[in-house]
């Protein structure tokens, strides 16, 4: 896998101050999409070890409130892997710090029945998210006003409690998502 970009102290792509990882690859290639060149799945930097260290030391900070993974398109079969590598090492690392992706796969379309790739990985994948920001970029939609995503189509999901309950459950407690940071 490769990655575009890494942003720290990133507060566009989620609650509070984040990382944000940017992979490379995406097949979806939306009309207006910010971020084009990462649609190659060459584009970019390698991602290995040094880069999961990276992130793990730009995650250190306490007012940093967890990472956020875009791209291109982090369920692209082919990123899944190297990114629940990244998210196992989080997660040991800093349990607490919440853990977000953006998708244009449709959570239970696309993605909760495992038709990207192998289907364990993308289970393992999905039990570290807290939220999930799914469907294409739709520019007919386009709507500035909207918080963490870009078009009306597009949907936060509790991916826990939708989990849990065997059903899509929208996130929207974002003020919630900020306790416990004092």
């Amino acid at each position: 896998m490769n990655y575009a970009t890494i942003k720290n102290c990133d507060i566009a792509n989620g609650p509070g101050v984040r990382v944000s990882l940017f992979v490379s690859g995406c097949t979806h290639h939306c009309k207006g999409c910010f971020n084009q060149e990462a649609w190659d799945f060459h584009f970019g930097k390698p991602f290995t070890q040094e880069t999961i260290d990276q992130i793990l030391a730009m995650l250190a900070p306490g007012y940093i409130r967890g990472l956020t993974l875009l791209g291109g398109e982090p369920f692209e079969p082919e990123n899944q892997g190297p990114i629940v590598e990244l998210l196992r090492q989080v997660k040991v690392k800093y349990p607490k710090k919440s853990i977000w992706a953006f998708s244009g796969y449709l959570f239970d379309r696309d993605i909760l029945p495992g038709k990207l790739g192998d289907p364990a990985i993308t289970r393992e994948y999905l039990g570290y998210l807290d939220v999930l920001v799914d469907g294409p970029f739709v520019e007919a939609k386009k709507d500035l006003a909207l918080r963490f995503r870009g078009s009306s189509n597009q949907r936060l999901i509790d991916v826990p409690k939708s989990l849990k309950e065997n059903k899509i459950v929208l996130w929207e407690d974002w003020q919630g998502d900020l306790k416990g940071m004092k």
